[in-house]
């Protein structure tokens, strides 16, 4: 197949679509990326790339911060993660304090906030440097050690991080958050602020697409069984409660932000990161997701 005609098309067709969005602007940071950036970067297993658009400009990478946290946690705790948190889709929004009352204070999901922020208290029991740790993990996913924090969009989160700091203060009272909440919520702010171009995304995402097997060191970051875990997980929950239409509509294992990035993998053949900030009101990139459906409809490659 010829990904780089494929790409090309999706890019032409798809990007006079983000008009139809607004660029996130609850974080102050965030409004201030042009609505006009748009990059799409596919990665093979065989380590084969193809990109087109802004592919190598950074940006706020944001929840798809979530699933290397989840990683980080999941490898150290194994099954004992899930006393913590859920495995359901949430069906509320992704900074909703609805459902933690009714449900004691458990989290639906590792990707919603909440889920992330005990996922974040976690890791910081268990890492003695743990914004080092992360940076760490991601550059070696990536293979690129020039990935780091955008620390201008870590403070903007922290100076507007209300509800997360709502979210993390009732969780302690359920007694699910164990450390001091300033430095859960500083932990949790950097991972949000992880700057990343959709090349070191798509990259960063190929492991997934091996069989939980790192191709660039050929190190071993999840085994099968739960590299098939977690993508289950992205596919239910990956993209805040539009999942089940996305599932529906593309097919795919995958992960959003709302600073406009997806990414998202064929199992045993590739990863691709799409980046396009002006969202929907879900909080998912309107062009990254019609580029996305538009692709596993011309290639003809989904999960199902």
């Amino acid at each position: 197949m010829d990904y780089q005609q494929l790409i090309e098309r999706l890019y032409q067709e798809t990007k006079p679509l983000a008009a139809q969005g607004k660029v996130a602007s609850y974080i102050p940071a965030l409004a201030e990326v042009p609505a006009s950036r748009f990059a799409i970067s596919l990665i093979t297993r065989k380590q084969e790339k193809f990109q087109t658009g802004d592919h190598q400009m950074p940006f706020s990478i944001q929840s798809i911060s979530k699933v290397f946290t989840f990683i980080l946690a999941y490898k150290n705790l194994g099954a004992a993660i899930w006393d913590r948190i859920g495995r359901e889709p949430s069906g509320t929004a992704f900074n909703s304090l609805i459902q933690l009352e009714h449900e004691q204070g458990i989290p639906r999901n590792p990707f919603i906030n909440a889920g992330a922020i005990v996922v974040a208290d976690i890791i910081l029991s268990i890492c003695k440097n743990p914004k080092q740790t992360l940076l760490d993990f991601v550059r070696t996913l990536a293979g690129d050690q020039a990935i780091t924090f955008d620390k201008q969009v870590a403070l903007s989160e922290k100076t507007t991080g209300h509800r997360n700091y709502a979210l993390a203060h009732f969780m302690k009272g359920f007694g699910n958050i164990i450390n001091p909440v300033d430095e859960v919520l500083d932990l949790y702010f950097h991972q949000c602020a992880l700057a990343m171009n959709a090349d070191q995304l798509a990259s960063s995402f190929l492991f997934l697409a091996n069989e939980g097997t790192n191709p660039f060191d050929q190190q071993e970051v999840l085994n099968p069984s739960r590299a098939k875990r977690l993508k289950a997980l992205m596919l239910t929950s990956g993209l805040y409660n539009e999942s089940g239409d996305f599932a529906f509509r593309v097919g795919l294992p995958a992960k959003s932000g709302v600073g406009g990035g997806i990414v998202a993998v064929i199992p045993k053949q590739l990863s691709i990161a799409i980046w396009s900030p002006p969202l929907n009101a879900m909080g998912n990139s309107i062009a990254g997701i019609e580029a996305l459906e538009r692709f596993t409809t011309y290639s003809g490659q989904s999960i199902f």
